[in-house]
C-alpha cells in the first residue's frame, strides 16, 4: 500500500512540474498578447509553485503583469480560493465524544 501511495506522490510531483512551464513571467505573454481570464486561473493554481520557483529566478512571479485586468484577476483569485481555499471544506472536524 505504500508503494502505491509513493508512486500515486512521484507522478502528482512530476505532472506539477511539467505544468509548471507556463508560470507568471516566462515569456509567453507580451503587451500584444497578454494573459486572459484562462491564464489567470491557471497562474492561481501553480502560484505556490510559481513562489518557489521565483526565489531562485527573479523574472518569475507569482502574478503575471502583462494581463487583461479585471478578467485575469477574477480567474486567478477564483483559482487560489478554490484551490487552496476548497481543502479547509474537505477537511472533517472531529467531533469530541464525552
Amino acid at each position: 500500500m505504500k508503494v502505491k501511495y509513493g508512486l500515486v506522490s512521484l507522478l502528482i510531483v512530476v505532472i506539477v512540474f511539467l505544468l509548471t512551464g507556463c508560470v507568471p513571467g516566462d515569456g509567453t505573454n507580451t503587451v500584444n498578447h497578454p494573459a486572459g481570464f484562462f491564464w489567470g486561473i491557471w497562474h492561481g493554481w501553480v502560484a505556490p509553485i510559481s513562489l518557489i520557483i521565483g526565489i531562485f529566478k527573479p523574472h518569475i512571479r507569482v502574478y503575471e503583469a502583462l494581463n487583461t485586468g479585471w478578467w485575469y484577476d477574477a480567474g486567478f483569485y477564483i483559482a487560489v480560493i478554490c484551490g487552496f481555499g476548497g481543502i479547509s471544506f474537505r477537511r472533517r472536524k472531529k467531533v469530541k465524544q464525552d
